[in-house]
């Protein structure tokens, strides 16, 4: 007998302040990647798939975005989160990856 399925990984990369295209109101949006993983025997493998988001803490509004898009704010990230006087980079801040969450 042979057990396979998947698992889903939530990864936080930054936290950005944006406008909210749905409420309109300047306001934290947390960057999400989410990738999905096929398991063997609980196991996990291999990326099936991933996607990126972003989410509005105000309102909840969650949109997706591509890849480059995600990379591009998270560069911003980083660079707005390195102290003053380090360039981008050299400090580890706020728009560093965290640890999964299992979904």
């Amino acid at each position: 007998m042979i057990i396979f399925g998947t698992k889903g990984y939530l990864y936080q990369l930054a936290i950005l302040t944006l406008v909210c295209g749905g409420c309109g109101n300047p306001a934290a949006h947390t960057l999400r990647k989410r990738v999905t993983k096929f398991t063997l025997f609980f196991v996990p493998l291999f990326p099936i798939s991933t996607k990126y988001a972003t989410q509005c803490t105000f309102c909840g509004t969650e949109v997706k975005i591509g890849r480059e898009q995600a990379e591009q704010l998270q560069a911003q990230a980083a660079g707005a989160a390195a102290p003053y006087g380090q360039g981008q980079g050299q400090g580890q801040g706020y728009g560093s990856a965290q640890q999964p969450y299992q979904s």
